[in-house]
């Protein structure tokens, strides 16, 4: 913990105890008890309970396939990732269209190209 962050759990602290000082007795009892009370079943409590986010897949709260339910849909997302990138990658007129996009935006181009009907055409006899 920083110095400045040290600063300011002492004032917390001090604020949390002149709050407690206002507290009737039986108040401060019931809070003493509960406190104890919750100390207590947290030690008892067994340790495979307790969710961490390591044991997240291997945990076995009772229900089997526990984890299968989180990494079903992953796989699911994975695979439709996978598969759009394959589809565009297959497409070959993918390569044409970028660089036509490309060499418009760095305008690479005259503008009589803009101009012309035939547009698609002289692009094509530029590219080879």
């Amino acid at each position: 913990m920083t110095a400045p962050e040290q600063e300011i759990a002492k004032k917390i602290i001090n604020k949390l105890d002149l709050g407690s000082r206002d507290l009737d007795p039986a108040t401060v009892l019931r809070l003493a008890t509960a406190r104890d009370l919750a100390l207590d079943r947290y030690k008892h409590l067994p340790s495979e309970n307790l969710v961490t986010a390591s044991g997240l897949f291997t945990q076995d709260s009772g229900r089997s396939g526990n984890g299968l339910r989180y990494i079903m849909p992953l796989m699911v997302l994975l695979l439709g990732l996978a598969g759009i990138v394959y589809w565009q990658g297959s497409n070959g007129a993918d390569g044409e269209v970028a660089d036509i996009d490309a060499r418009l935006l760095t305008d690479d181009l005259p503008i009589d190209a803009y101009l012309d009907k035939g547009f698609d055409s002289w692009l094509k006899r530029q590219s080879h």
